[in-house]
């Protein structure tokens, strides 16, 4: 390749569906990665590809890249286990039935398909589903989907269309026409995407995103125990709200007939070890909602580190002092999910393209303040 005209920093999924469809637009583009293609938050979550709605600007993202998903689907290899088996959010008590309620009423009003399901028909679409449960809402057209080959087609796709990987390429400092890497190589280029979730702040001084960790565990394989990704509606407040610790109920069926249960949430653990005492009551928490789980083992657990923002959104587009520098990180939990879409607002922005969404609520300015100038 001459020159590139792109250097993006990372190939988890976010990196990998930038470096697609900036190949796709005809840009020249070249991939930097530090270690394995999809090695950090990618490979270590849990598959969802979910709308939410607790704010206008989640919602307007979430859900234009699911729909993006939607359509990515049909091309997507057997082995990427894409899977359109729809959210069910549950409710244990009548404040959370109401909550339901407003919830599926959100959801008609931004066109998404879901439907308010009551206790007597909850219990019929998933019986071993704790009969505490009083009430959820299906959201039709929620998927899953296994990151990793996701993101290793996405950027085949990307040498396809004539895209270069380097692997175990470690960015050790942007300059205001490239990058410098662990070798002191020089990469020149037009434009350079950080999109290496928690250590983007390495790269660009100021970034507000610090990690948070997550836990996860799958059980051993058994009849079928559910059909639905099925999450609590205390979820998205403990997701998006900003305590020290937290803990939901959150399950989705693996084509092998294993589990993978979720999640936790922790600022102030930094380790890569399972944190026993979270673990205990992640477990215990599924096991209220899933009785059945009782009766599985756990294989396997493991941790992760989600990239949070301070407002929750993810930071998105050109750096507010460096404009050859676009930002592509602060996903929290929802990298996945909205990796096509912020995707399509790098792009635009690359390109002079009209985005399919106001992209001014996920723009870096809004931290301009905390933002410096780069290293020189």
């Amino acid at each position: 390749m001459k020159s590139p005209d792109v250097v993006i920093v990372g190939a988890g999924i976010v990196g990998a569906a930038c470096a697609m469809r900036l190949a796709e637009h005809g840009l020249r583009v070249h991939i930097v990665e530090s270690r394995e293609i999809a090695g950090g938050a990618t490979a270590a979550g849990m598959g969802h590809l979910c709308v939410i709605d607790d704010s206008p600007a989640q919602a307007a993202i979430t859900r234009l890249s699911c729909a993006q998903w939607r359509a990515f689907a049909e091309e997507l290899p057997r082995d990427a286990e894409y899977s359109a088996c729809g959210t069910l959010w549950v409710a244990r008590d009548d404040s959370e039935m109401e909550l339901a309620r407003s919830k599926q009423s959100q959801y008609h009003e931004m066109g998404v398909r879901a439907r308010f399901i009551d206790g007597s028909s909850i219990c019929e679409i998933e019986p071993e589903l704790s009969p505490r449960v009083v009430a959820g809402v299906r959201v039709e057209d929620d998927a899953v989907v296994y990151a990793p080959v996701a993101t290793r087609f996405m950027l085949d796709r990307a040498q396809y269309h004539g895209a270069t990987v380097a692997k175990h390429a470690v960015a050790k400092q942007l300059t205001h026409d490239g990058l410098i890497l662990n070798d002191k190589e020089r990469l020149s280029c037009a434009a350079v995407v950080v999109a290496t979730g928690v250590e983007a702040p390495r790269l660009i001084p100021g970034l507000p995103v610090r990690p948070r960790k997550g836990q996860l565990a799958i059980t051993d394989r058994g009849p079928v125990m559910c059909r639905h990704q099925i999450v609590e509606l205390a979820y998205i407040k403990n997701a998006h709200g900003h305590a020290d610790e937290s803990v939901s109920f959150n399950v989705q069926p693996r084509p092998t007939g294993q589990i993978l249960i979720g999640s936790s949430r922790s600022y102030h653990d930094q380790t890569q070890e399972i944190d026993d005492r979270m673990m205990r009551i992640m477990l215990e928490r599924a096991v209220e909602y899933l009785p059945a789980l009782a009766d599985r083992r756990v294989l396997r657990m493991w941790t992760g580190f989600r990239a949070a923002t301070p407002d929750s959104l993810p930071i998105i587009g050109h750096h507010p002092i460096v404009k050859s520098v676009l930002i592509a990180s602060g996903h929290e939990g929802l990298g996945l999910t909205n990796s096509l879409a912020t995707a399509h607002l790098i792009c635009s922005s690359l390109t002079g393209t009209a985005p399919e969404i106001d992209p001014s609520p996920y723009l870096p300015e809004r931290f301009a303040s905390s933002l410096r100038e780069l290293a020189t």
